[in-house]
């Protein structure tokens, strides 16, 4: 894709428009008409795309925040936390110059980057003035929108602010996203997720449910009594009948059914009717290794189309290799088709459960912490006798203050021989959402770093998983709130 330099010139006079205007917070415009409208917390966006030409765009206004100064350092603020971190642009802007108009100062700058495996442009225009800065962001595939930028942008009305009045808040969306989101009255920004795959996720009061046409998931939270020492048998029963059996009736066919391999699938089956719909449904409850998963479909056929295998053909026996294949005994003579991953598709289910972060979620949210701990027992490679042990254990933590600052600290400890090392780091500073995935912090050991983030959800709370973005499989921190 070309670079492109702009000179937008946005007006700041009451003219006479045919099509007709918006307003969001300080900014009111002409959106682009037959786009998708989109409005959070602290943007609305505007998204059009050919599935044709496999082009798109998206264009968002952002709600204003407190000026860092000037249009100098409000530019390269924005230019980083909007354009440079998201989307991983290292080479500087390319700048139509400052402009000014009644008060304000506005620079347009862009960039190139690559997403899903093609060229992309970035446009970010700052506008600062009056102790405030707004920002508009335009990122897009082809040249097919510019002439629609350029006419938004062009159409920008900015009210000058009454500082008693307008409220600082954090930046939060940016875009584009491969998983979307929406908002909700749960208390977190976000508690749906749609999936590209065409799997929607929410969280609910007692588990996630996750769902695809016709196919319902629950991923159920741990609960007393579904996890317990005992044999395959009794250990089903016991959870359908605190998870399942209260919002079903008419039970037929039940039947649970165990494999013996090293990870110990469960599974309990059968008909009923649920009783919120009055629909005869067909529900699979499994386990294996983690927690339990309810399985509802229409009937056998649709879950075997989903899933790839057919739950009633399992038995008590046990996986054999057979031929290079596998397969499964039923102990009647008789073998089902099946791969070493036959059950991966039903437990790889636990991914789905997955939200994007919000600052504003962890804002004076308290301490979220972390602990690791490991032993390493030597042996002599001659004798085997016993050479040793050595020691590792280190525990991490945020304390997520109001107005978006937070501490964070680290301790770590490593032991052999009777020595101990100790070593410690902690910072101060501010954090931010560039995007719904990921937290920007200002200062950790003396630089900024941005995490890829996401919340599982558990039963009255959330777990955060966070991850050096610029070092994915470094480690995740993980940490537990009860939700607001």
């Amino acid at each position: 894709m070309k670079s492109i330099s702009f000179l937008l010139i946005l007006s700041f006079s009451s003219i006479c428009l045919l099509a007709q205007t918006e307003t969001f917070d300080l900014a009111t415009y002409t959106p682009p008409m037959g786009w998708k409208k989109e409005v959070k917390e602290n943007m609305v966006s505007y998204t059009k795309t050919d599935n044709v030409k496999r082009t798109w765009c998206q264009i968002g206004i952002y709600r204003s925040t407190t000026s860092k100064g000037g249009i100098d350092s409000d530019f390269e603020s924005e230019w980083q936390l909007l354009v440079a971190t998201p989307y991983q642009i290292q080479t500087a802007p390319k700048s139509g110059g400052i402009q000014e108009a009644e008060g304000w100062e506005i620079e347009v700058g862009s960039g190139t980057f690559t997403f899903n495996n093609s060229d992309a442009q970035a446009i970010l225009s700052v506008i600062s003035g009056y102790g405030r800065v707004v920002s508009i962001i335009a990122i897009n595939n082809s040249q097919d929108y510019l002439n629609q930028i350029q006419n938004l942008l062009e159409s920008v009305n900015l009210t000058k602010p009454d500082n008693n009045s307008v409220s600082d808040t954090n930046i939060i969306p940016a875009f584009p996203e491969t998983s979307n989101t929406t908002a909700n009255q749960s208390g977190l920004t976000f508690s749906t997720t749609n999936f590209d795959d065409g799997w929607t996720s929410n969280i609910k009061e007692n588990w996630v449910e996750v769902t695809k046409g016709s196919i319902k998931v629950l991923l159920h939270y741990p609960k007393d009594g579904t996890i317990i020492q005992a044999d395959p048998e009794p250990l089903t029963n016991a959870a359908w009948n605190i998870l399942v059996a209260p919002r079903y009736s008419n039970l037929n066919n039940y039947k649970t059914s165990y494999i013996e391999d090293y990870r110990r699938p469960y599974f309990g089956v059968g008909y009923a009717t649920e009783n919120e719909t009055g629909k005869s449904v067909f529900i699979v409850l499994f386990r294996r290794g983690g927690g339990w998963y309810e399985v509802v479909t229409p009937d056998n056929n649709s879950f075997t189309q989903e899933f790839g295998f057919n739950p009633e053909t399992i038995r008590w026996g046990s996986i054999s290799e057979y031929m290079g294949g596998w397969v499964l005994d039923n102990n009647q003579g008789n073998t089902v088709n099946a791969d070493p991953e036959v059950f991966d598709r039903l437990e790889k289910m636990a991914n789905y459960n997955k939200f994007a972060v919000s600052a504003s979620d962890l804002n004076n949210t308290g301490e979220w912490k972390d602990s690791f701990s490991s032993n390493t027992f030597y042996v002599n490679y001659y004798t085997g006798a016993s050479a040793g042990m050595s020691t590792y254990s280190s525990s991490a933590w945020f304390v997520f203050k109001d107005d978006y600052k937070y501490h964070w600290e680290l301790v770590a400890a490593n032991s052999y021989g009777g020595a101990m090392d100790v070593a410690q780091a902690k910072s101060d500073g501010t954090f931010e959402s560039p995007n719904n995935w990921q937290l920007y912090f200002s200062d950790m050991e003396g630089k900024p770093k941005t995490f890829d983030v996401y919340f599982s959800a558990i039963k009255g709370g959330m777990v955060l998983w966070m991850n050096d973005a610029k070092s994915p499989g470094s480690g995740i921190f993980t940490g537990f709130s009860l939700s607001k």
